[in-house]
């Protein structure tokens, strides 16, 4: 126990100087919270698999295009858990496959609340096709396929009880630098430090509000902050929408359609001036949760 908590400390004083992999954006974040936040995995009690496919930027060329799987399970009665998750991004010409293990520790210090401790461990497999380039000037540097291959490890905490959650974490900590053997041509990853909560009201027996927020920021860019509202009803139809901080806003929808399966549909409408050259863009997902015979239903709300 004592050498867990120690790395997990260890992690994140190692924020100060860290840097990672450009990472994936995502509107309906609040559906795979583990892909940013190892501390999440195990903490919806049962064995979940998801999976994610989202098209940004329609219409222009060489737009990001982002596919992920994770699947999850806890261990043992006092929610600690197990994941992994598998993330496919291709942006132009390249394309970055990532794959990660997490583990979770969680401690009750109440009754009501939990906080899990996790760690993640994995690698980056980062692709660059320059037959998909009009290079003006053609030289050695810029032919053929080269991949490149980088390990990264991260850590976060979740805080959660049947009404609540919070969450802090950076989902890799290594510092990666491609192509630094030419002068003109520099790729540099940067570390994503991510911040994240929400809450559940019970309007009624048959309807239920959750506000979120997901605020994600790195070095050289501007504060990306996500608000989000959904309204989930009778337990079967969620609505909603999100507003990304000066860049775009979002309708989100999904259904459950039996006990353990969920699917669902976001749209985002570019508020910036790139908006006018695109249709916006178009995420999707499927969830499936399986349960056990003695658990009939989640023990967490169904938004997180």
């Amino acid at each position: 126990m004592k050498k867990f908590f120690y790395i997990v400390t260890l992690l994140f004083l190692g924020l100060l100087g860290a840097s990672a992999q450009q990472e994936s954006q995502y509107s309906q974040y609040m559906y795979n919270t583990m892909t940013f936040n190892p501390g999440y995995t195990g903490s919806r009690e049962v064995l979940s698999a998801m999976a994610l496919y989202r098209t940004q930027w329609v219409g222009l060329d060489g737009a990001p295009k982002t596919m992920n799987f994770s699947i999850q399970s806890p261990l043992g009665y006092h929610g600690n858990g197990i994941g992994l998750n598998v993330i496919s991004d291709q942006i132009g010409p390249t394309k970055n496959t990532g794959f990660t293990v997490n583990y979770a520790y969680t401690i009750m210090p109440t009754d009501d609340l939990k906080i899990s401790f996790g760690i993640s461990g994995g690698f980056d497999n980062f692709e660059v096709d320059y037959t998909k380039l009009n290079v003006e000037n053609p030289d050695i540097y810029m032919t053929g396929k080269e991949s490149l291959f980088s390990p990264n490890v991260g850590a976060g905490i979740y805080f959660h009880t049947f009404k609540w959650y919070a969450g802090i974490s950076v989902p890799k900590l290594l510092k990666t630098e491609f192509y630094d053997d030419v002068a003109v041509s520099v790729y540099s990853t940067k570390s994503h430090y991510y911040l994240m909560g929400g809450y559940v009201f019970d309007i009624n027996p048959y309807l239920r509000f959750k506000p979120a927020v997901l605020a994600k920021l790195v070095t050289g860019a501007p504060l990306s902050i996500d608000m989000s509202a959904n309204f989930l009803i009778n337990d079967k139809l969620t609505l909603g929408a999100a507003y990304r901080w000066d860049a775009g806003v979002s309708a989100l929808a999904g259904f459950q359609i039996t006990e353990g399966i969920q699917i669902g549909y976001g749209y985002d409408y570019d508020t910036t001036n790139l908006g006018n050259y695109n249709s916006g863009s178009h995420e999707i997902f499927l969830r499936f949760d399986l349960l056990s015979k003695s658990k009939t239903r989640l023990v967490s709300p169904r938004f997180f």
